[in-house]
């Protein structure tokens, strides 16, 4: 029976693991040329324009929200558990009532208070109309918090996979037939066009969360007599959730104050208006979603590290946490350094096959050295989750926002748009030294710089130059910009690739390590 459940427990891994990756893959790829399409279509400026607002739109959107995601989780799986169907339909209920509230107040605010806030806030009276479309999809979104927990709880993670390809489908055409309508009329018509756009694809999300919700509770939300009392749950969905919406407010409100500022801060530099939203565009809206894309590959696998080492850390096997942290570290550096050194490498291609005529690709080359940071920083963050200290890594990452508020006033008037560059670098640093030095801590794994740093940094650089050189020689006249930019970094990660197994930055075991969930899987089917 228990060598039945572990083949159960790794094929449940692997295909969420495959089909979170895929997903995530999917979706950033749309969300990326998506924005492709609206920064060509709208210009940069819009782009800043919607940027400036989604600060305040996050916070009032993080407010609606109020923790909500991790409470119906919790509960329903904790009611599922005990086989109490009425404690979990009640607490279903109870978490839909607490969302109409929270979400109710959000959504009045934005709607109301959106002239002070465009005006007096954010400097710029073009966002009013923005934030009173966005307003009528805060509701909508909390709502669909609830189910999409809910999902997750009983383990049917597909649901909420099919739901947001639907919305961004429905986004994209929204948002397509809305900006060819509203283009001609201006930027401030352009910005609309995205907040409408998105508010459609929302409430549609919402309806579609909400019939799939209803055909599936028959399934596990059974009527029946609930053995906790309503007062009860009552206490326990404010206890999970309130302290999560608190420390969510602080860490939203800062980025929110943040994104005010740097329009402010780089008029305050020299550029008027027009220019210092364009530039934050390009930045923020445009080389940054490129030189995270990557990162859903790696991203996807990190979240499934939490109840690996959460069963771990139940079993007190301190040294199976070890190995895992030391490989995982390993493999999240190795591939991160490969990716900066092709950004970097290709930043120019990249720039002019994906924004033509921009100056995409010097912000790309500027933030790809940062690459190893952000990735692995992402990781150890889901190895500290797993390890029990959520409350940690929510301190670094308020302390995180914290200091860019503070950096981002002092720099950018000083520095204009490189200010802003070097707040990220200070910021990325400093977060990532808070978190290994924890994870060292906790694990006790020791880093290996040679393997995990220097190799991967020479056996990067020899890929980046042996495929310059082969493609010095070999020409691709027949294939479009794109197609040829896709071959030249395959053909450079299958050079990095064979030159890390021959250097030994990847070895036997590492290769073992990674095939291991297989071979278990084989061995207890035999």
């Amino acid at each position: 029976m228990k060598e039945e459940n572990a083949v159960k427990n790794i094929r449940r891994f692997l295909l969420n693991a495959l089909l979170l990756c895929g997903v995530s893959l999917l979706m950033r790829t749309v969300s990326v040329s998506f924005n492709v399409y609206v920064s060509n279509k709208a210009g940069a400026e819009a782009v800043g324009l919607y940027s400036l607002l989604s600060g305040v739109y996050g916070f009032a959107l993080t407010f609606a929200t109020s923790g909500i995601h991790i409470t119906v989780v919790r509960m329903v799986t904790d009611a599922l558990g005990k086989n109490d169907h009425g404690s979990a339909a009640t607490a279903l209920r109870q978490c839909i009532c607490y969302c109409l509230v929270f979400s109710g107040i959000a959504s009045a605010c934005l709607f109301f208070g959106a002239d002070f806030i465009g005006t007096r806030l954010l400097s710029d009276a073009r966002t009013i109309r923005s934030l009173r479309l966005l307003a009528f999809t805060l509701i909508p979104i909390a709502l669909s918090t609830v189910f999409n927990g809910y999902f997750t709880a009983v383990r049917r993670v597909w649901k909420n996979a099919a739901v947001q390809v639907a919305e961004q489908a429905i986004r994209i055409a929204s948002v397509s037939v809305l900006l060819s309508l509203l283009l001609p009329r201006g930027v401030e018509f352009a910005c609309a066009s995205l907040a409408l756009g998105g508010a459609i694809a929302e409430c549609s999300s919402f309806l579609f969360s909400f019939l799939a919700f209803l055909h599936d509770r028959r399934k596990t939300v059974r009527p029946q007599r609930a053995l906790r009392d309503s007062r009860s749950i009552r206490r326990t969905l404010l206890r999970t959730s309130l302290p999560i919406a608190f420390s969510a407010y602080a860490r939203s409100g800062l980025i929110s104050i943040e994104h005010m500022l740097i329009p402010t801060g780089l008029c305050r530099s020299g550029l008027d208006r027009a220019t210092a939203l364009s530039s934050y565009g390009l930045l923020h809206s445009m080389a940054l979603p490129i030189v995270l894309f990557p990162s859903a590959l790696i991203g996807s696998f990190a979240g499934l590290l939490v109840p690996e080492l959460t069963e771990c850390c139940t079993k007190s096997n301190t040294r199976q946490i070890r190995y895992i942290c030391e490989r995982v570290s390993q493999l999240a550096m190795l591939f991160s350094i490969g990716t900066a050194g092709i950004m970097i490498c290709f930043s120019g291609e990249l720039g002019q096959v994906i924004y033509p005529g921009t100056d995409t690709a010097r912000y790309i080359r500027l933030l790809a050295p940062l690459i190893p940071i952000m990735y692995v920083d992402t990781t150890v963050d889901s190895m500290l989750k797993g390890l029990g200290d959520q409350v940690y890594c929510m301190a670094v990452n308020i302390l995180d926002s914290l200091l860019s508020v503070i950096l981002v006033w002092l720099l950018l008037p000083r520095m204009g748009i490189m200010g802003y560059v070097v707040t990220v670098y200070v910021t990325e640093f400093v977060n990532f030294a808070f978190s290994v030095t924890r994870l060292i801590q906790k694990s006790g794994m020791l880093p290996k710089l040679v393997k995990w740093v220097s190799k991967p940094l020479l056996c990067i650089v020899g890929a980046t130059c042996a495929a310059h050189l082969l493609f010095s020689f070999v020409t691709l006249p027949t294939l479009s910009g794109g197609l040829r930019l896709s071959v030249h970094i395959v053909t450079t990660a299958l050079f990095y690739l064979a030159l890390s197994v021959v250097t030994f930055g990847i070895d036997r075991e590492d290769i073992r390590w990674a095939l291991n969930i297989f071979r278990k899987a084989d061995a207890s089917q035999r």
